[in-house]
């Protein structure tokens, strides 16, 4: 699985999507999903990153992740796919190809973005039928307590302050 090289990550934090192969359902079994949650977490303990959200779904999933350096966003991501395909192989005996080669990623500038990506992974499953509510679906962050929001996000305007004073012009 080639995943193209994307520069220095840095300390960032990025909304990623990655989707199994031609989009096959192969994440909708608990025991799949089960599994991808425990690689998920466990490279979480291993401190390869920050996982702030997560949403898996029956055909790809969506995390907001921040690698800890020295492992990148590339690196970062191959744990989790290469690390749940060895697992579904050795454990349940997945014998076919598992992922789409490669997968999305957009850096989260401010906490708006965070925000409005955070609102997306939570809801995803609502929207697709999956649940009537966030809390309602066993594989997402809505009902986990993961790592905080991360502090190095850029500060977001306040539209409605800026006649207020300087100290009211930034938001966490």
């Amino acid at each position: 699985m080639t995943i193209p090289h994307r520069g220095s990550t840095g300390q960032n934090t990025y909304f990623i999507t990655a989707s199994t192969f031609e989009r096959a359902a192969l994440l909708q079994s608990d025991r799949m999903a089960h599994l991808l949650m425990d690689v998920l977490l466990c490279y979480r303990e291993q401190r390869k990153y920050l996982l702030h959200e997560l949403v898996i779904m029956p055909n790809h999933f969506h995390l907001l992740i921040s690698p800890l350096a020295p492992v990148t966003l590339e690196k970062a991501i191959q744990f989790i796919k290469g690390g749940f395909s060895y697992r579904a192989r050795k454990e349940l005996g997945f014998q076919g190809e598992i992922w789409q080669t490669s997968f999305h990623d957009r850096r989260v500038r401010d906490h708006t973005e965070y925000s409005e990506f955070k609102r997306y992974i939570h809801l995803n499953p609502v929207r697709r039928g999956l649940a009537a509510v966030p809390a309602q679906y066993e594989f997402s962050s809505a009902k986990l307590t993961l790592d905080e929001t991360p502090q190095g996000l850029k500060p977001t305007v306040c539209r409605g302050c800026i006649n207020a004073g300087p100290e009211a012009l930034l938001h966490p």
